[in-house]
């Protein structure tokens, strides 16, 4: 995570389109812009900010220009002493003059500073606004484009830009671009040939009618196959790149080379336009950073570029910008020297968008080729920086102390921003000395970020951090649910817990290897199935018995009671067909039918007294007896005695959880089962208890195959186990007699 950066704001009184720091003090800045010739009240200005401390920045001087005239579009500081600052500008003169042919767009001024109050440390100006003492004062106004051919007169200066002075002759090159013009131009000149009439011309470039969308310039002052004192200038159109070398007061005019073309969508591509080349810079004289709009506002991207001894150029590699940046709309790049020849430097990349926030990037260069393991890296991302949009981006130059030692300040780089809501805004970037200093390496160098690790090592890392807690996770959900009997066990998890715990949580795995779990009974059923359809079965039996009994009877009544013999009748036979019926689905059904049954017995009983002197003796007592047995039978049938041997299931599944997990200490004895039916009664015990106790039966295992099925139709017919969970949970069970010691069992 990046360090928290510091900024301060200020608001001037027009909008502002351009900056540039002093390139050999950065407490000073200097930004311009204004309302333009229009009658708004807003003036044109070029303003002088004092920039030496972090929280507060101030104006130190402010220069009113005309507004006649237009307002600053373009500025570059050409070069500073510890007293003044000479800077270019473009400013377009007034309408009238353009109309008449005369256009003086090209502006040098001298700006004076103000005396410091202080030098010991950083802060050399304290902040605050100071009456200005010194003198600003116009060098010279030139017209350095071809006259505009158009019909409209809207032809301004654009771009204004400065390559550094060159280390073998100080020679320094510049370069303007036209902006709207009906042909596109680009002006070279000597930067150290400034009078009244404008510095000495070294050559035109016509860009057709592609204008140039942004262009750089860098000095080749160590490179072997060039003569001293040249310097590679690349600009960039909507779509093609173009890159030349020239050395100053050369005879001939350059010869751009064609480097780059942004190619064309392929076939199957969504949309047939292709994504706009917006600004670029040097990184060094073989590597360009390239910043690209897609069509249709759909994002940003910056893109590195090498430069091949031939000037043809390849793309290293591609950065997509923040999915909140529809369009990037200024770039700035600087540069951190490295401590030797043979040590990697870093460069630190801003980039604006149009929500307003900044992009922070840095970029390891390798001291040597290859250079295709260069990517770039963000280091933070600043939002809303700016009310409204950021025309330009500046960064300060970094010059490392000469001597690093202990006693050395903080070191920072500056980024300073504007934009048309009239503010300009200055980020302070601390810097790290790299090595630390508790390292031996005898010479540092200051970076923004250490160096970390490549995408690929970061990727391997995040698969590795990614896989342990995937593993680790999964490891403590099978623990888990083996530990509340969801799973067999297989990690063992449930002898990791305490005794008291495990007594607590811990639930014993009752659904052996069965794959099929819904063939698989319910460990406390309500009323087994087949003793339910047994009980039925005798209640049918006997509801049959005794409608039999009452149609006897009904037939020998008098015709006096034929409608109503008849009606008992239909209701018996009604009765019993629902409940021969409910049996096939199931014993909740059946229940209801039979009380349904009940609720007709008694009613037809209730008829049947009514009409008493029609009857016998005989008749009357039968249809008690029915209604007796009807009572009998569906009190059988609505509380089956299979619901009492629900506790036999949960025996049977601790037994068979004991064996599973029997232990070979002799203290830790698995307890064994008995079950015990009573063929007079019917009823069936069970419990546990521990071995030398007496004899107890025998295990299911030493039962012969005859006793097997006896034992298991006994045990299906009272609910407690199902053929489809097989033999198994059976095995070490014992099955005894009534006069098995039953007494001594244990649960």
């Amino acid at each position: 995570m990046a360090p928290p950066v510091a900024s301060a704001k200020l608001t001037l009184s027009c909008p502002l389109y351009a900056s540039d720091f002093d390139p050999q003090d950065d407490h000073f800045l200097l930004v311009g812009g204004g309302g333009g010739e229009a009658r708004t009240g807003v003036g044109n200005k070029i303003a002088l900010v004092n920039t030496s401390r972090k929280q507060t920045i101030s104006t130190i001087v402010d220069i009113d220009l005309s507004r006649d005239e237009d307002s600053v579009t373009s500025l570059a500081i050409a070069s500073s002493t510890s007293s003044s600052v000479i800077a270019f500008a473009g400013i377009n003169s007034s309408a009238k003059d353009q109309n008449a042919g005369k256009n003086e767009h090209f502006r040098s001024f001298r700006l004076e500073y103000p005396p410091k109050k202080r030098t010991d440390g950083q802060d050399i100006n304290d902040g605050s606004a100071q009456e200005y003492k010194g003198q600003t004062a116009p060098l010279g106004r030139a017209s350095l484009f071809k006259p505009s051919t158009g019909s409209k007169k809207e032809t301004y200066q654009r771009i204004t830009r400065l390559s550094r002075p060159c280390m073998v002759n100080g020679g320094q090159l510049g370069a303007i671009a036209t902006g709207l013009a009906p042909e596109g131009e680009i002006v070279l000149f000597d930067a150290k040939t400034n009078g009244p009439m404008g510095p000495w011309v070294e050559a035109r470039l016509s860009t057709g009618k592609g204008e140039a969308a942004d262009l750089d310039i860098i000095g080749l002052n160590d490179a072997e196959d060039v003569p001293p004192g040249s310097f590679t200038v690349a600009y960039c159109t909507d779509y093609v790149v173009h890159a030349f070398r020239m050395t100053l007061k050369q005879n001939q005019p350059p010869e751009p080379q064609y480097a780059y073309s942004e190619p064309y969508p392929d076939t199957f591509s969504p949309t047939s336009a292709r994504s706009k080349f917006r600004s670029l810079r040097f990184i060094t004289p073989r590597l360009l950073l390239l910043l690209q709009n897609r069509p249709n506002r759909q994002g940003a991207d910056l893109l590195l570029f090498e430069l091949s001894s031939h000037l043809q150029g390849r793309v290293l590699s591609q950065k997509r910008l923040h999915k909140n940046i529809n369009s990037g709309t200024a770039l700035s790049v600087t540069h951190l020297p490295s401590s030797g020849p043979l040590q990697s430097s870093q460069h630190v990349i801003a980039v604006a968008g149009q929500d307003t926030s900044i992009s922070i990037f840095t970029l390891e260069h390798p001291p040597s080729p290859p250079f295709k393991s260069m990517k770039l890296q963000l280091h933070t991302r600043l939002a809303s920086v700016h009310p409204l949009q950021i025309t330009s981006l500046s960064f300060s130059t970094f010059v490392p102390p000469s001597e690093p030692e202990k006693s050395t300040p903080p070191q920072y780089i500056k980024l300073a921003s504007t934009s048309i809501a009239n503010t300009v805004v200055v980020h302070t970037l601390p810097l790290l000395p790299y090595p630390p200093p508790s390292s031996k390496s005898p010479r540092q160098q200051y970076k923004l970020t250490s160096p970390g690790r490549s995408e690929s090592a970061q990727m391997t890392f995040s698969i590795i951090v990614a896989t342990l807690l995937i593993a680790g996770s999964a490891f403590l959900l099978q623990a888990f649910v083996e530990i509340r009997g969801a799973s067999p066990e297989y990690l063992g998890a449930k002898g990791w817990l305490s005794q008291r715990i495990h007594d607590y949580i811990a639930v014993p795995y009752v659904l052996g290897n069965h794959t099929n779990i819904s063939n698989i009974p319910t460990v406390i059923p309500s009323a087994s199935s087949s003793s339910a359809s047994t009980a039925i079965s005798s209640f049918i039996n006997q509801v049959s018995s005794s409608s039999s009994s009452v149609s006897t009877a009904i037939s020998s009544s008098t015709d006096q009671v034929s409608p109503l013999s008849s009606s008992v009748k239909q209701q018996a036979t009604s009765a019993l067909s629902d409940i021969k019926r409910s049996v096939t689905d199931s014993p909740e059904k059946a229940k209801e039918a039979v009380s349904a049954a009940l609720d007709a017995a008694s009613s037809a009983a209730l008829e049947l007294n009514a009409a008493s002197q029609a009857y016998s003796a005989e008749g009357s007592s039968t249809v008690s007896a029915a209604s007796s047995a009807v009572s009998s039978a569906a009190s059988s049938a609505i509380s089956p005695a299979s619901t009492k041997y629900h506790h036999i299931r949960d025996l049977i599944s601790r037994h068979h959880y004991h064996r599973r997990h029997e232990t070979s200490s002799p203290d830790q004895a698995v307890p064994d089962m008995i079950i015990h039916h009573d063929d007079e009664s019917g009823n069936m015990k069970a419990g546990f208890y521990r071995e030398g106790r007496g004899e107890v039966g025998k295990r299911f295992e030493e039962l012969s195959h005859k006793e097997k099925e006896a034992w298991m139709q006994k045990l299906q017919d009272a609910g407690v186990w199902a053929k489809e969970e097989g033999e198994a949970v059976l095995k070490g069970v014992f099955f005894g007699g009534v006069g098995q010691m039953i007494g001594q069992a244990v649960g």
